[in-house]
């Protein structure tokens, strides 16, 4: 039974091995882009347009219903509001977007936000603009520039990061090979994500895809041979 349990755990290794290179090409194919941008915090940012309160909040987002989850909250939050308008943009190759006037004359709010994402060139990301009415009609360009500079603010006010096509790397090392491996290592630039100290030495690194060969190398060439590098996960990172 041992024996027909081993041949199992061999074939089927040998069978990923096989799958795996086509999965990462697969990934890969999935979009024509190596790196996007994101926000990697969110930010909140308001102005005053002729005394209309204009609140703006940005928000992380990876799919339509948390932006739609997101939207519902924001709404819930400021009910006594006269409009909660919004836009996002999701997707690798921003493939999903949507707008909302919510009440505003059309093209006044929904678009402007929308416009500040695209022209940021940011996806994956929620604009919620809220406006209490101050007692003065804005007027279609007035709406426009309120919405449109609220909408920035939020984006100001957040962080903005990228992630890359990228494949996690684990390195295993002797002792004596700890210096060389990090000098290496913060010589390009690469982070040490996480480490373990055992019988060896582990370290965990995300290299972007069109690196990982002359790290590989790199490194190899660096401990004379002495390191075994582990290939995991890829994807955007």
């Amino acid at each position: 039974m041992t024996l027909i349990v081993t041949i199992l755990v061999i074939i089927c290794n040998r069978i990923f091995n096989k799958i795996n290179p086509k999965v990462h090409d697969i990934l890969r194919d999935m979009s024509n882009v190596s790196s996007y941008k994101i926000i990697k915090t969110n930010g909140t940012g308001e102005i005053v347009e002729k005394k209309s309160r204009v609140i703006a909040s940005a928000f992380y987002v990876e799919s339509q219903q948390q932006a739609e989850e997101k939207i519902a909250e924001i709404s819930k939050k400021y009910w006594d509001a006269k409009h909660n308008c919004y836009a996002y943009v999701i997707g690798v190759n921003s493939e999903n977007t949507k707008c909302s006037d919510n009440g505003e004359p059309s093209g006044t709010a929904g678009k402007p936000i929308l416009e500040v994402i695209t022209g940021a060139g940011i996806t994956n990301v929620l604009i919620i603009v809220t406006r209490y009415f101050g007692g003065v009609l804005l007027g279609t360009g007035g709406l426009v520039r309120a919405y449109t500079a609220a909408a920035q603010a939020a984006l100001s006010a957040s962080e903005i990061g990228e992630k890359t096509f990228s494949q996690m790397l684990t390195l295993k090392v002797g002792y004596n090979m700890i210096n060389g491996v990090q000098y290496y290592l913060s010589q390009n630039d690469i982070e040490i994500l996480d480490s373990r100290y055992e019988a060896d030495v582990q370290f965990d690194i995300c290299v972007k895809e069109e690196d990982v060969s002359r790290i590989i190398d790199g490194l190899t060439q660096k401990c004379e041979g002495q390191i075994e590098i582990i290939k995991g996960d890829v994807g955007y990172m």
